[in-house]
């Protein structure tokens, strides 16, 4: 399962009313590794200069990039983290997270970052069954 839905938010999403701070709130709960990565590298795209900010550590285990992976292959996960976070998510392999300001999606360097080159050059063995 990807998330600990407490009885409560389950009860208000049968009924259709699902705060986004409270399905924020469960995110972070359910999968605080992803939650405070993407956390960080929002942190360092605001208080820097570059055009991005990347992960490109391995999780500790597969436990965390179970976390990882279900964050980003959610779209209502994912676009709930870009919303709060105020950033556009990019994903390589099986940890290569990137933040870029929304307004650079579509630019040179998002689109190079999420090009087949780059997730060419981005693989290695180690990798395969990740």
């Amino acid at each position: 399962m990807s998330l600990d839905v407490s009885p409560t938010l389950l009860a208000d999403a049968e009924r259709g009313d699902v705060r986004e701070a409270d399905f924020v709130a469960t995110v972070r709960a359910s999968l605080p590794y992803a939650y405070d990565l993407i956390a960080r590298l929002a942190g360092e795209l605001r208080g820097g200069s570059a055009e991005f900010a990347d992960n490109t550590t391995p999780p500790p285990s597969e436990r965390e990039r179970g976390q990882l992976l279900r964050a980003l292959a959610s779209d209502a996960v994912r676009g709930t983290l870009e919303r709060h976070f105020g950033v556009a998510l990019a994903f390589q392999n099986c940890h290569r997270v990137a933040v870029f300001r929304p307004q650079d999606v579509g630019g040179e360097r998002h689109a190079r970052f999420t090009s087949p080159r780059a997730q060419l050059l981005n693989q290695s063995p180690d990798l395969r069954d990740c």
